[in-house]
Parts: structure tokens; sequence; C-alpha cells
């Protein structure tokens, strides 16, 4: 983990100016080394997690650079009273956002209280939070009008091409310039509107919410089924107990969930489960406890197979992770 900077202990985060990067092999580090948010990130696809996260923070606005190696997905918040746009610049293969897909042209957008975005393997994406102290009265400004009903849900839309590289363009000379703040605060503000205004004007001039209530009714079904696979952990549940609970024919859970995470329930579920044992793996200080009895708590048996799905995913044996924990 390689931070250049971080916040001091004093006072909002979002209030003052700062600049923070970290580049580490660790999901959890990754997900944890975003001040003032709290994220989980769940590693999807195999492979040795290598990301990173660079923040730039201004009064009222954080400017985002992220960068992940495997597919993952994150959920969590960004801030109940801020609202964030985002958008990709790495995108090799399917984005989906709260049920949603991108393409190079797409900004997700929303209140910060509910992340959820399933990003590809190699995957880029750039970002600005802002406060809605902020937002507001520039939305007046420049709409004559509050802020739209749509912003206070999670939606995708389209932009124009030129649009996107416009706010691409502008967004990262702007955290380039600003890792050493400057000297002129008026200065730095002009740039924080500028950045911010560009974001504002890349949305296009209408909005389609249509589909929305069916998205939002499919990501209930969805989260719901997680909810009952994670609290039956050690003994999971077949897919037909899980539709009976969740109150689902196979076949709609099955669309639900590639609609929704673009992959099965049984393929999310282990790997969900995999993830947590290495989460337990490493936090282990007991020399008793062994990887037997981790891999048991979260429903793997046979520690031979187990142990060869683990090394799949996260490119080492379950007993190299327990060792580098106990030295810690």
């Amino acid at each position: 983990m390689l931070p250049e900077s971080t916040p001091s202990a004093h006072g909002s985060a979002s209030n003052r100016s700062w600049c923070h990067f970290v580049e580490t092999d660790d999901i959890d580090i990754h997900a944890a080394s975003q001040p003032e948010w709290t994220l989980r990130y769940e590693q999807l696809s195999s492979g040795e997690f290598r990301g990173s996260v660079r923040h730039v923070q201004l009064p009222g606005v954080r400017l985002v650079h992220e960068t992940a190696n495997v597919a993952v997905r994150q959920r969590g918040e960004i801030g109940r009273d801020h609202y964030g746009f985002a958008l990709a610049t790495e995108l090799p293969g399917e984005a989906i956002f709260n049920g949603q897909r991108l393409d190079g042209n797409s900004i997700m957008l929303g209140r910060g209280n509910d992340l959820d975005l399933c990003s590809p393997s190699l995957f880029g994406m750039i970002g600005v939070v802002v406060s809605s102290e902020l937002l507001q009265p520039l939305w007046e400004r420049m709409y004559q009008k509050r802020l739209s009903a749509w912003l206070e849900s999670q939606i995708v839309v389209r932009a124009s091409p030129a649009a996107v590289h416009a706010v691409r363009e502008l967004h990262m000379m702007a955290m380039d310039t600003l890792v050493h703040p400057l000297r002129d605060d008026t200065a730095t503000l002009q740039l924080r509107d500028a950045v911010l205004i560009e974001w504002i004007e890349a949305l296009p001039a209408t909005i389609d919410t249509s589909e929305r209530k069916t998205v939002a009714a499919r990501k209930r079904v969805v989260d719901r089924a997680c909810e009952m696979m994670l609290a039956n952990c050690a003994e999971p549940l077949s897919i037909l107990e899980l539709c009976s609970r969740v109150g689902a024919s196979p076949r709609k859970l099955g669309y639900c969930f590639q609609d929704v995470l673009g992959t099965s329930p049984a393929k999310y579920m282990r790997a969900v489960r995999l993830n947590n044992v290495r989460r337990e793996l490493k936090a282990v200080r007991d020399a008793r406890t062994g990887v037997q009895d981790v891999a048991a708590r979260w429903g793997f048996w046979h520690l031979g197979q187990f142990s060869l799905d683990y090394k799949r995913q996260f490119g080492e044996l379950p007993s190299a992770t327990l060792r580098s924990a106990r030295l810690t």
C-alpha cells in the first residue's frame, strides 16, 4: 500500500482539501482506503488482486480515479448527503450499475447511499462526489429549478461521445493539477466548479426512467436471495430451497441474477463464500485455528477441492494466506 497523503484527523474530510493515493494487492485494503466512505468489495474473477484508488478532495467535491485488475462487486455508501457521477475509463467487458448495463458513453449517477457496481477485469473509472449543499444551488443556477427527482435514485444515462471525452479530459487534468494544492484558493475553486459543471452538462437533456421500477424489482429479488444465502453459509441452500424462500422460480431467479450481477446464483454465492473465507483467514491469530475450521464455517467440506478453488480464485493456497496472517 503506497499512500501519497491522507487527510488529517481534525474536522470533516469533505470540508478540506487533500490528496490520497493507494496501490494495493489486498481487496479489503482497497475498499477501506477510501476515507469517510463505507464500501465492501467481493472478488468475482480469478487472479491475484491489484488495484489503485486516487482521491482529490476539494471543499464539497471529491474527484476519484479507480482501477482493478479483476472483476469485482462493490457495494456501500459514499455519503447519504452526497451525489455521485461516474463513468468508465477502461471497459473491456460487461459492467452493471444497480442492475443497469454500461457502455463507453454511460454515466452512472445518483445519491451516494446505495452504490452497487459489478465491474469486469481491467476496469477503470473516474467519478465526482459532490455534497448536496454545493450541488443544489449550482443546479438551481444552471436550470432554474431544484434538483431533479431522478437524482434521488441510482441510474445510468447515455451521454454523447464528445461530452464523455470532454469530461474525461478535464477530470484527469484536474486530478493531475491538484495533486499539489494550488496556492490560489480562488483558482482551486474555479477548477473545481469547472469540473463539476462539465459533468453536469454532459447529462442528456431528457432522462428516461421508465425502466427503473422493473430494474429495482429484479434487484430486490437478488438482494433478498443474497441475504438468504449468507444466512445459511455453513449449509448452502439448494437452488430450489432458495427459490422457495425468496418466492421466485429457478428461471426467474436466474434471470434476475444475470440482469443484476451478470452471473448465476450458484457462481455468485461460491465467489462470496470464498471471499469470506479469505477475510477470516487474514484475521486469524489463534494458532489452534486451521484452514479446515474456517472453510467449514462457509460450507466447504472437501478440503482438497476447496484448496484448488481457493488458489484458482486468489492465486495462492489458503494455507499461505493463513501463514501470512500469523506473521503480521
